[in-house]
């Protein structure tokens, strides 16, 4: 084998590994916590005050 296409051989092998842990909390969902007698308006991304209590 030659060291092209073994070099070839080992990128190839490894590119899904790295594309694998690059994007590895794919899916994850992040809570936001707001002070109290705040709310998370999911409109702005921001805590507002809560106006319902």
């Amino acid at each position: 084998m030659t060291i092209k296409t073994l070099a070839a051989a080992v990128a190839l092998t490894l590119a899904p590994v790295l594309a694998f842990a690059e994007g590895c909390n794919y899916g994850q969902k992040v809570t936001m916590s707001c002070a109290e007698g705040m709310v998370y308006d999911s409109e702005t991304g921001t805590c507002v005050t809560n106006t319902t209590s």
